[in-house]
């Protein structure tokens, strides 16, 4: 394989620094009626010959979550974007209560 279609085949993690991935802070809304629903912890990863991303969120707060619902997640940068959110079976952070892991998918560009 040569070095362009192994590149090919890399996806780009937003939020990268100096010291590595790094987990960034953001917020989520209701894509149906703009509401605020809640910060969270987030690491993206995007394809860069692809519009779509993906990655994974924790919610900052306990609060239940309409799984599979459409959100607006607004990155530590301003940016935006729709996505969707799929809770992770069996992975959570541990605490009392569980704070749960979702797989989040983009389904616009982040702009």
């Amino acid at each position: 394989m040569t070095a362009d279609e192994q590149g090919s085949n890399i996806a780009v993690v937003i939020g990268v620094s100096d010291r590595g991935i790094e987990v960034d802070i953001g917020k989520l809304y209701r894509l149906s009626d703009n509401q605020f629903v809640a910060n969270v912890n987030y690491q993206l990863f995007q394809h860069p010959a692809a519009i779509n991303w993906w990655g994974e969120l924790t919610l900052t707060d306990n609060i239940p979550l309409d799984e599979g619902g459409r959100f607006i997640i607004e990155l530590e940068d301003r940016r935006k974007s729709q996505c969707y959110l799929k809770k992770k079976v069996n992975r959570a952070v541990s605490g009392i209560p569980p704070r749960y892991i979702y797989h989040v998918t983009g389904t616009s560009l982040i702009e």
